[in-house]
């Protein structure tokens, strides 16, 4: 399970400030390997300090904040779950996170399996038996979350690092969300 905190966090969009303005050369591109490189340091330093299982819950948090923050600043949540799905995919793409597919949807219960391939967190890696993209898990669930006003869960289930090409997620509601969710 996602821990959710609700809406009580600090951060905000216009936190990240004027990109234009600030990278007025460099503008908004950057390699792969030195967003892995941030990503991937910060969960070995949490995991020297906490431990691999609580780095792995903090990424999530993390990600449900941004993939809240994501919905409500730069997609359209005001309308059918089909068009918004397009809109999600679209972007992810265009912004180089991943190439979204939905592979089964259950819109009565709201449970989906999604695939992202080209995966900007795990495509590539080492296979090491192992999924690593909780902090995809938890911005898909801050994304469900933000849309629909329901707590959700996402669970990776197959990713480049246990040796699939493709990183599949099963998302559903939270039968136990956290009470500030609600």
């Amino acid at each position: 399970m996602i821990p959710h905190f609700g809406e009580n966090y600090r951060f905000h969009w216009h936190d990240l400030g004027d990109i234009e303005l600030g990278r007025p050369n460099l503008g908004q591109q950057l390699p792969v390997a030195v967003y892995r490189l941030a990503q991937y340091t910060m969960r070995e330093t949490l995991a020297q300090h906490f431990g691999a299982e609580r780095a792995g819950d903090l990424l999530r948090e993390a990600g449900w904040i941004a993939g809240r923050e994501f919905c409500l600043n730069v997609l359209d949540r005001d309308q059918p779950l089909n068009p918004f799905i397009a809109q999600l995919q679209a972007k992810l793409k265009d912004l180089g996170i991943g190439v979204l597919r939905v592979e089964q949807a259950d819109l009565d219960r709201l449970v989906f399996t999604l695939t992202v391939s080209e995966d900007l967190d795990c495509s590539g890696l080492p296979v090491t038996g192992t999924t690593v993209c909780d902090y995809d898990e938890g911005f898909i669930a801050g994304l469900f979350h933000a849309f629909t006003g329901r707590s959700f869960s996402a669970r990776e289930v197959d990713c480049w690092a246990t040796g699939d090409r493709t990183c599949r997620f099963e998302v559903a509601p939270d039968p136990h969300p956290h009470p500030a969710a609600k």
